[in-house]
């Protein structure tokens, strides 16, 4: 049965034996805990073998027993710690503080917890070798579970299930996380377990003879090739078993890779040509073939996998990958860890602990805290690969121009494109884990003020965005000023708003001058979509609040409270139809026969023509705070004709929640340019303003604007 082979009785006399050859803190911590008979000797003498197996320090194996003697007997902890280093009584600490979590799983799972969480990672964060200890605690707790009551078994297998094993995967300890896995899984569902594990030992002494025929196979083809190798029989775990069955609704007999061999060569060149040697001599199976050397996973596992028709027919799973790799693999983060005095580690082991110091970040609600840690687990980020295979950490939803931001400033000012995958793709692309991303840069170029606006998605991270700024902060004031007003004229322009009071703009900003806010619109700190907001906010009533943004349904007659008529009671009123005025344009009213008042924007030609006609209809109106819930209004735009353009235009409609009344679409045969006409239903400027944003951006759209009155 493939399974975690617990030792049958460890025991501390091996390491006490040798004790005179051991560092003092770890020789003296052994001696105590042998004459302690409250100290479980054979679980700290697990513990130690773990802890040597992942290459850790003396001063991380005294900190395990030193633990274990202040569980069994406080006093004496109390009494002994003052004595010892700092840095032994720092790692005990931590290994306390890891108890409450431990106490508090069953609030956690509640949204309880927290704070014994933030406590536990704090421990991580002052020293990693916390963590070492604590995975080694729970294996050897796992091996042992077997005697423990039925409740507490399960209770722990919960635990390591949702904790341990997570963790030992996302820090890359392989060796840890597959026992761990399998023991909590043998203890929550004994049942499927056992089923698997059954069906394993069914037929392995066949499956035993077939691998030493494959490894006598291949290793003589390896010698032909002059390729040094070292070869093996993978096991393979039940837990990763069972996750695949359900992962692609499988039976067992339906698994390829029960039979697999693992190939551990001497560099990088010699897999790729060892893996030419296996698809020579078997042939291999289409779609079951990853490069995880040339895209590692997420916690830095690297290896070549692929499936072929070994001998006598039977699929087969081969491994292929370097003694540093295999190393890696199996020890993750561990192996890179080499405390000294005064030292420090290396990167990769910095990369990881920057991942947990981003979970202490100050956040307003401390009931996240489990969640976030569950979901950081479950690798919530994207981990993507530069042309020389350096891996970049990036939060979930990183553009390809956040990438080249990440890389270096200058590569993010003159990136104008980017290859994912070896695919040209725009900068708002939005890569996956694993990809590799490559920036096409200018020699001249520079950075966009489109970059800064988040209708267009080129920038997801403010550590990007804040770049931007500070390029555009550089130059000139009075270039920043011209962009800024550009920006409002387009604006106003896409809106069809003909010279509003901007007066008010820049106090409702917080700022003092009209220029301080067309520089802010030219940095990105202000978006057109806060203007127009602003702007409807600024034409309603000084003593009501503005329009609530509400469902987008129109209602065919306005809500009377809606528009408010200067000196007249309770009339009919009706939007009309020649201009279609939203909330926050200036509007009068008519007095029809019949109809009740028709309301219009106040530069209406149609109301002009009324009023000169018959001016004594014409009455002052303005918006209440009981606005319709909807409005339609005409947006017109231009582009040149290209295949599913019509199906980008209306996806982008749908997306921000406006909804089409009416669509006429011409195109020129001469010239190619289409002109499209919607009836749209919008909620105020703020909606009609980012969704004219967006499709402005849309390629090949060379205009998009509300249409005038006419």
């Amino acid at each position: 049965m493939v399974q975690a082979p617990a030792p049958a009785t460890p025991s501390l006399e091996p390491w006490r034996a040798r004790a005179a050859a051991l560092p003092a803190a770890l020789a003296e911590a052994l001696e105590a805990c042998a004459r302690r008979p409250a100290v479980d000797q054979a679980e700290c003498a697990d513990v130690l073998d773990l802890l040597a197996m992942l290459g850790c320090d003396a001063q991380t194996q005294a900190a395990a027993l030193w633990f274990a003697l202040a569980q069994a007997d406080p006093a004496l902890w109390e009494a002994r710690a003052p004595a010892l280093p700092e840095e032994l009584r720092r790692l005990v600490d931590g290994q306390r503080a890891a108890e409450k979590v431990w106490a508090l799983h069953a609030q956690r799972t509640q949204g309880g917890g927290s704070e014994g969480l933030r406590r536990l990672l704090l421990a991580i964060i002052r020293d990693l070798r916390v963590v070492f200890v604590l995975l080694a605690r729970q294996l050897a707790k796992m091996r042992a579970a077997a005697a423990l009551p039925e409740a507490e078994r399960r209770e722990l297998a919960s635990l390591t299930r949702d904790i341990h094993a997570p963790l030992a995967n996302r820090l890359g300890i392989w060796q840890l996380k597959w026992e761990l896995e399998d023991l909590a899984f043998r203890y929550l569902q004994p049942d499927t377990y056992r089923r698997i594990a059954n069906l394993l030992d069914e037929r392995r002494a066949d499956r035993e003879a077939f691998i030493r025929e494959t490894l006598d196979e291949l290793g003589r083809a390896l010698r032909a090739a002059g390729i040094r190798a070292e070869l093996a029989g993978r096991p393979k775990h039940i837990y990763s078993i069972w996750k695949k069955m359900q992962r692609k609704a499988l039976e067992f007999s339906d698994l390829y890779d029960i039979r697999a061999v693992r190939v551990l060569v001497d560099g990088v060149a010699d897999c790729y040509a060892a893996l030419g040697v296996v698809h020579s001599l078997w042939p291999h199976l289409p779609g079951e073939f990853d490069d995880y050397i040339a895209r590692p996973k997420g916690n830095g596992y690297r290896s070549l996998h692929t499936a072929v028709v070994g001998p006598h027919g039977k699929t087969l799973e081969v491994q292929i990958r370097t003694h540093a790799m295999h190393r890696d693999n199996e020890l993750g983060v561990a192996a890179h860890w080499r405390y000294k005095e005064g030292g420090s580690a290396d990167a990769e082991f910095e990369a990881k602990i920057a991942w947990m110091r981003k979970l202490l970040e100050p956040r307003g609600d401390e009931g996240e805290l489990a969640a976030e840690l569950q979901t950081e687990l479950l690798e919530d980020r994207v981990y993507l690969l530069t042309p020389k295979g350096e891996v970049v950490d990036l939060p979930h939803g990183a553009s390809v121009l956040d990438f080249a931001y990440h890389v270096h400033t200058e590569v993010g000012h003159r990136c104008r494109g980017a290859r994912v995958n070896g695919r040209i793709v725009p900068l708002s692309f939005q890569p996956r884990s694993g990809d590799r991303v490559e920036i096409i840069t200018a020699k001249n170029a520079e950075p966009s003020r489109d970059w800064l606006s988040p209708h267009h998605g080129y920038l997801h991270t403010s550590r990007a965005r804040e770049k931007v700024r500070v390029w555009f902060r550089k130059l000139a004031h009075d270039a920043n000023l011209a962009a800024g007003r550009a920006i409002l004229e387009r604006e106003l322009r896409r809106l069809a708003l003909p010279a509003p009071d901007l007066a008010a703009l820049p106090a409702h900003f917080h700022l003092k001058t009209h220029d301080e806010l067309l520089v802010a619109l030219a940095l990105g700190e202000v978006t057109p979509g806060h203007v127009a907001r602003a702007l409807l906010e600024a034409e309603a009533p000084a003593a009501e609040p503005a329009p609530p943004a509400l469902a987008p349904r129109r209602s065919e007659k306005p809500d009377p409270s809606a528009l408010r008529i200067e000196g007249v009671g309770n009339l009919l009123t009706v939007l009309a139809r020649c201009c279609q005025p939203l909330p926050g344009d200036a509007v009068r009213g008519y007095v029809t026969k019949g109809r009740g008042v028709s309301v219009h924007r106040a530069d209406c030609a149609s109301l002009a023509r009324l009023a000169r006609r018959d001016p004594d209809r014409v009455i002052q109106v303005e918006w209440g705070s009981g606005a319709p819930q909807s409005y339609e209004v005409d947006v017109e735009l231009t582009a040149y004709d290209r295949k599913d353009l019509q199906k980008d235009v209306t996806g982008v409609i749908s997306n921000v929640g406006t909804h089409i009344v009416a669509l006429n679409s011409r195109v020129s045969p001469r010239s190619g340019v289409v002109e499209m006409r919607f009836t749209l239903r919008v909620r105020d400027f703020e909606q009609l303003s980012g969704l004219l944003a967006k499709l402005a951006a849309l390629p090949n759209v060379t205009d998009a604007r509300r249409v005038s009155a006419s």
